[in-house]
């Protein structure tokens, strides 16, 4: 049985965070909400020339985000409970990444103002997969805006995240590497994932998928 109200699910580009979170939302009956990428309006020319392009698409991103966690939070979640395909948090690995030192000083200040006032979820998932992997399965969607993706940058985005978990506390966290899983296709993997969720209730678990321990 699971105790979570508020999970979220985390990972780079192209590592299924929104298939999954379409999954256990539907299977869980509970309110899906996805960070909606394709909605901002600098994300293409971003990929063409990061530098260039990085604060009006990390600022949009930013208060779009913040505006849909503001709506989150007017509803019940014990009523509904909520699967999300993104934590606020992660706004700052990519400003990291791609902000320079004037940009994220500016960035930081607003990002500090805004982060005390979202709802936090209660458990996360963090995906992971290699950056080839990510790189296949970003051509395979063929997304045009993401077509600019160069693996450099994909690698830099891996090992942020990668970092980042490394040191997450704020909730009880799940890592799940990806390579050998498939929730979509393969009812076992799905179902042996959502009986470990439900045992996890502190710290970081390293989850191994049932199709991988056979």
């Amino acid at each position: 049985m699971l105790h979570h109200k508020y999970i979220a699910i985390e990972g780079p580009i192209g590592v299924g965070k929104t298939s999954l979170a379409e999954i256990l939302a539907k299977k869980l009956n509970s309110r899906l909400v996805l960070e909606g990428a394709v909605e901002n309006p600098f994300i293409t020319e971003f990929y063409k020339d990061i530098k260039k392009h990085a604060f009006q698409t990390q600022m949009f991103f930013l208060l779009s985000r913040y505006r849909q966690q503001q709506e989150m939070s007017q509803g019940d979640i014990f009523q509904q409970g909520i699967i999300s395909d993104y934590i606020f948090a992660k706004d700052r690995i990519f400003a990291n990444l791609t902000l320079d030192d004037n940009e994220l000083k500016l960035y930081e200040q607003l990002h500090s103002i805004l982060t005390g006032r979202v709802l936090k979820p209660d458990f996360v998932i963090y995906l992971q997969a290699s950056t080839e992997v990510l790189l296949n399965r970003i051509s395979m969607r063929g997304r045009k805006f993401e077509s600019h993706i160069t693996g450099d940058y994909l690698a830099e985005l891996n090992q942020a995240y990668n970092y980042y978990f490394f040191h997450y506390q704020e909730t009880p966290l799940m890592v799940i590497n990806t390579s050998e899983i498939d929730f979509v296709h393969r009812d076992a993997d799905l179902d042996d994932l959502l009986n470990h969720m439900g045992k996890v209730t502190k710290g970081t678990v390293y989850y191994q998928p049932v199709s991988v321990k056979k």
